[in-house]
């Protein structure tokens, strides 16, 4: 056999050329090193049975590593298809992505899986496992595909789509691509007897018995392929690991994730609902959800006037001749409810974003280059027609409060005013109990856009620069900008590390262009300003579900509907509580007093569940003396401290945002 050199590159590490023999595979190449389960040659994902050829580039993948997951996570998917249509041999077969921690798979079948069917299948997934199938790869033509898959009416719409499917957002390319067709076979280990097959790009692991740790989730109605034009599918959700001991951490994790649903205990905290009767995505907040909203639009609305912000209030229906001129109908209009039509047939939309209005707003009159930046802010409402797919709580809804910014500036200001503003958002959202952050820069999508590349290029740049000095780290999202320009995304973690999206800034010079805004320069020439969208909350409502989820609906003092609550040891210490009470509210401190007939201890378990932060206890002594008792959130308790004291720790807590 002839010498074959190729090399190898690792992360942090100096390339290695190594010589082998023709017929090396890359599971050759790695061998005994378990953890690696494909190979990157020549920068495509590989199979470890994948023939090396003389000088290929080989990088090994983990199974820890992002590829690796998605790797390991889409075999699951197969071995779970397997199992059932060994349980459901009338099952047809959809489609099985990977995706954020695991993996689903559609199938067509008579009617939903129960959940013991998802026992029997997990069960029969476990054996399947232990059998150790190879996975094998098998080129074939498009001919011989519709013969092998002539039973599988999915599988042979995927066929026909072969070179269309490559980027979807469907699933459909970890199917077929652009380029050839294979099947990946399942063989026994011992026999090499074919067990089952799929329509697959790959790649897979080497058998089945590299998939350490899975388990399945739930399922779900789908429509295929996203579409509600297409036949409803039910969907297995299910989630793989390298380890047992990462499974039950996730496990553990979705636990502590379902406690702190915001849905859970917005009903539990007497916050908000989603009433049928008004539809879905559209939220009313109730009077203790009310008191939050408030205090977290009060103090962003005082520290945006301290920043220069000027307020101002637009209707949430307009003609739609304002989005034509601002190209919302042109790029924006399936995501925008229906017209209604008024005025002898004039359509009017309720609105889906506010920038149109503000920048009518900004050409009401002529402005000097004196005025510049005009920072306009406004808590505006505003109305998307999701799919009701899509729908979620608070943090995806239809009918949506955001505090909108947009900033008009000259160019020479542009630079200054991003960084002014990206300083600012995350100012404000620290403010909140928020502090681990990393930026996303969002550029143009080379389908979906307006203006010219050379602005593109340079609004880019600019954000890019004015990123990169906040000293945070800086993730690519190639083609995620919106049309009309690029954006800086704020992304957070919250308290059991899932990372939100919060605040985008971003940099627009084709609005002003199209509204044909214009200001006097110095020179008196007219000159057409930059603008800068703004949004710090993203919306009220999904901030809102954020922090309650972030702080398990145990708000800080400062935040919380009640802060501190009154609890009487008997009915004789009522009215001294209820005189502290009242001191307190004059104060600006949010404090009831708890008469009811229940006794204490019941009391003070009724109000640890509302997670009130503060119990203001009181007997016979305290009465006596003058005093009360503070009781914490975690059953630390403070005795006999003077009332105007009491008052004083509440004001100097409340005040200073102390996250108790």
């Amino acid at each position: 056999m002839s010498d074959l050199r190729v090399i190898i590159r690792r992360d942090s590490a100096e390339p290695e050329e190594r010589t082998v023999t023709t017929g090396t595979t890359a599971a050759g190449l790695f061998e005994g090193e378990r953890s690696v389960v494909a190979a990157r040659v020549g920068g495509e994902l590989r199979d470890l049975a994948h023939v090396l050829a003389d000088g290929d580039t080989v990088e090994p993948v983990e199974i820890t590593s992002q590829d690796g997951l998605d790797i390991l996570r889409h075999s699951t998917a197969h071995v779970m298809a397997q199992a059932v249509q060994e349980l459901f041999p009338e099952a047809k077969l959809g489609i099985g992505p990977p995706v954020k921690d695991g993996f689903y798979y559609d199938f067509d079948v008579d009617k939903p899986f129960h959940p013991d069917d998802l026992k029997a299948i997990e069960k029969k997934m476990q054996e399947i496992q232990k059998r150790g199938q190879r996975f094998s790869r098998r080129v074939v033509t498009d001919e011989q595909a519709r013969e092998e898959l002539a039973a599988e009416p999915y599988k042979l719409e995927l066929i026909g789509l072969k070179g269309s499917a490559a980027g979807s957002d469907d699933g459909a390319d970890v199917e077929v691509g652009g380029g050839e067709l294979t099947i990946y076979d399942n063989l026994d280990a011992k026999t090499g007897e074919l067990c089952w097959k799929d329509l697959c790009r790959g790649p897979h692991l080497p058998s089945t018995r590299y998939i350490p740790a899975f388990k399945l989730m739930r399922n779900a109605a789908a429509y295929w392929r996203g579409s509600e034009k297409n036949p409803m599918l039910q969907r297995i959700y299910g989630t793989a690991w390298p380890t047992k001991e990462e499974l039950k951490a996730y496990l553990d994790f979705l636990e502590e994730a379902a406690k702190r649903d915001h849905r859970k205990l917005g009903t539990e905290l007497d916050l908000f609902s989603i009433p049928e009767q008004i539809g879905s995505g559209l939220a009313v907040f109730h009077p203790r959800g009310g008191i939050v909203r408030r205090v977290m639009e009060d103090y962003s609305r005082r520290r945006h006037e301290e920043e220069g912000y000027e307020f101002v209030y637009t209707p949430h229906a307009t003609k739609g001749t304002l989005f034509e001129i601002s190209g919302h109908l042109d790029w924006y209009a399936d995501g925008m409810y229906p017209p209604m039509q008024l005025d002898e047939g004039t359509d009017y939309y309720l609105k889906p974003m506010n920038c149109p209005m503000h920048n009518l707003i900004f050409d009401a009159r002529g402005r000097s280059y004196r005025e510049l930046p005009l920072r306009l802010f406004e808590f505006g409402t505003v109305y998307r027609y999701e799919k009701s797919g899509v729908v979620h709580g608070l943090t995806r809804a239809r009918g949506f409060t955001q505090d909108d910014a947009h900033i008009y500036c000259t160019r020479e200001q542009m630079a200054d005013e991003l960084d002014r503003t990206l300083t600012f958002v995350l100012g404000l959202l620290r403010d909140y109990g928020l502090t681990d952050f990393y930026l996303e820069l969002s550029t143009k999508d080379p389908e979906k856009y307006v203006g010219s590349d050379e602005a593109w290029e340079e609004a880019t740049e600019t954000l890019r620069k004015v990123a990169e000095k906040q000293g945070l780290p800086l993730v690519p999202d190639p083609g995620g900008a919106a049309f009309y320009g690029p954006k800086i995304s704020v992304q957070t973690k919250d308290a059991i590390g899932r990372s939100w999206q919060m605040s985008t800034v971003q940099l627009d010079f084709n609005l002003p262009e199209r509204f044909d805004l214009q200001y006097t320069a110095a020179d008196g020439s007219r000159q057409r300003p930059v603008m800068i969208h703004r949004a710090l909350f993203g919306s009220i409502e999904r901030f809102f579900a954020v922090l309650l989820e972030h702080y398990a609906g145990a708000f800080p003092a400062w935040l919380a509907p009640v802060q501190a609550v009154g609890i009487p040891v008997g009915d004789a210490h009522v009215p001294y509580l209820q005189e502290f009470a009242g001191e307190a509210r004059r104060k600006g401190l949010r404090v009831e007093v708890d008469a009811s007939s229940d006794r204490m201890q019941k009391k003070i378990r009724t109000h640890q569940k509302q997670r009130v932060p503060f119990m203001i206890i009181v007997g016979d002594e305290d009465m006596t003396n003058g005093t009360v008792s503070f009781r914490y959130r975690d059953g630390s308790q403070e005795n006999g401290i003077p009332r105007d004291q009491a008052l004083a720790k509440l004001v100097d807590i409340v005040e200073r945002r102390v996250q108790v």
